[in-house]
């Protein structure tokens, strides 16, 4: 991977808060060519930096109006459970975060869905059904004060 630079940086600023401005535009407020630009984008891709281009959606918009913070804590902590336990969370729509942490929980996961019964479904799904769940925690979101995706590069 090539070391990012003061023009990468500065490229990664802007794109983090509008994915969509023309490389020419990027150009013009970093002082490079567009085609520059180009292959400077292309390169943090390609490096996996600019890990994807994606829409942010408003969860309310689109009726997933319940954000539910889930500790986890899993019966055996084996390499291969661990894995499995981290296969099940990724593949898991309704989770849009998942951390292994440390301390007494293994997992924290933010879970969205429209609806308390559509979380108790979840519930029965990845937690009742795994016999390697020993216990879970529901936090149940009352307002989102900040979500964000840009980092403080």
């Amino acid at each position: 991977m090539t070391p990012l630079d003061s023009f990468d940086i500065a490229i990664l600023r802007l794109l983090q808060h509008d994915n969509m401005m023309t490389q020419r535009d990027i150009g013009q407020s970093v002082n490079l060519s567009a085609p520059s630009v180009q292959r400077r984008i292309r390169r943090m891709q390609s490096d996996g930096v600019i890990a994807a281009n994606v829409a942010r959606i408003d969860p309310d918009a689109v009726g997933l109006t319940l954000t539910i913070f889930v500790e986890v804590e899993l019966v055996s902590e084996t390499p291969k459970d661990i894995d499995a336990a981290k296969s099940r969370f990724r593949d898991a729509p309704e989770v849009q975060q998942c951390h292994y942490v440390t301390g007494d929980t293994d997992f924290m996961l933010i879970v969205v869905v429209e609806s308390m019964a559509a979380y108790e479904a979840f519930t029965r799904r990845m937690f009742f059904q795994d016999g390697n769940v020993r216990k879970f925690r529901t936090f149940v979101s009352m307002d989102t004060v900040k979500t964000g995706v840009a980092l403080n590069i």
